[in-house]
């Protein structure tokens, strides 16, 4: 038998065994990693993505502003008198793992950034205009801090979400979320 210069020829012992299962050892250490990856996909999976609109219920219309609201001027905000609609929630999204854009309103702040925060629907909300209604408004926990000088990016907050209607000075808010991760938006 004549042999091309680029033929290989491995002894017995040194060809690739494989298992019992059919695996060799490099198609072993292959699912190894792809099993380190698996959590990032999971993650991404398990968090259902959602808008704005997603949290007013189903066939309930956008809140209006009835009359004039509040002004309080020690605290130089004013608070606009809603409908009943600002304070429908959408039941649906209970107990649910959302992933959602929006802009960091802070609320409490450590040396290594924002961990309590108000998710508004765009820049400026609850600070410089009348806020959102409540079902517009994310009161938002988080255990990883978001950097203070990055307050006026867009982020994803992935999280579990829940109703709680809560009156805060800036407005009141009609869900709570459980921040598991908190990412840059990119456009």
């Amino acid at each position: 038998m004549m042999r091309k210069p680029n033929d290989i020829l491995l002894p017995e012992r040194a060809k690739p065994a494989a298992s019992k299962s059919g695996l060799t050892r490099r198609a072993a250490c292959g699912l190894g990693l792809a099993g380190l990856a698996a959590p990032q996909v999971a993650l991404g999976a398990t968090h259902k993505e959602i808008t704005w609109d997603d949290l007013v219920p189903p066939g309930v219309p956008f809140a209006e502003i009835i009359g004039e609201g509040d002004m309080d001027e020690l605290a130089d905000t004013w608070r606009p008198i809603f409908d009943e609609n600002a304070y429908k929630m959408n039941t649906a999204l209970d107990g649910a793992d959302i992933k959602m854009p929006g802009y960091i309103i802070p609320l409490e702040t450590t040396g290594d950034g924002v961990t309590h925060f108000i998710l508004v629907p765009y820049i400026g909300a609850c600070i410089h205009v009348p806020p959102p209604p409540a079902n517009q408004l994310v009161l938002v926990s988080s255990t990883k801090p978001w950097p203070v000088d990055d307050l006026w990016d867009a982020v994803w907050v992935y999280g579990k979400m829940s109703i709680e209607l809560q009156s805060l000075e800036l407005g009141d808010t009609g869900y709570a979320l459980q921040a598991d991760n908190v990412d840059l938006y990119v456009w």
